[in-house]
């Protein structure tokens, strides 16, 4: 079991760098979101609204995003022959691991703190 957790925290961490490298633009408006404190982390490995009255463009970027690591989930649990939760969960952690001191990351009681 713990070979299958590194395995999969060594993909989705090579899974996330490769949509940051892939989409610049994507990360630049997804960092500005970030640093408003529009969007944050959460625990499953996706992007949530913090402020519910986040504008429409603000929105369409989490889906995209949401979308795009899902898509990566999915190909990382295939590659490595492990559930989607899992990969997810290894995303998660990842992504809140590299989050900024200062934005929002999900904590375990599903409240947005900042990190």
């Amino acid at each position: 079991m713990k070979t299958l957790t590194k395995s999969l925290k060594f993909a989705a961490r090579a899974g996330l760098l490769a949509l940051v490298f892939t989409g610049t633009v994507l990360a630049a408006d997804l960092g500005s979101a970030k640093a408003q404190g529009l969007v944050g982390e959460k625990p499953d490995g996706y992007l949530g609204l913090v402020d519910s009255s986040a504008p429409s463009d603000v929105r369409a970027l989490v889906q995209d995003v949401n979308a795009k690591r899902r898509a990566n989930y999915q190909r990382i649990a295939k590659q490595q022959g492990a559930p989607l939760s899992e990969v997810e969960k290894v995303g998660g952690m990842t992504a809140i691991d590299k989050t900024q001191r200062g934005h929002y990351i999900m904590n375990g009681s599903g409240r947005w703190v900042k990190k």
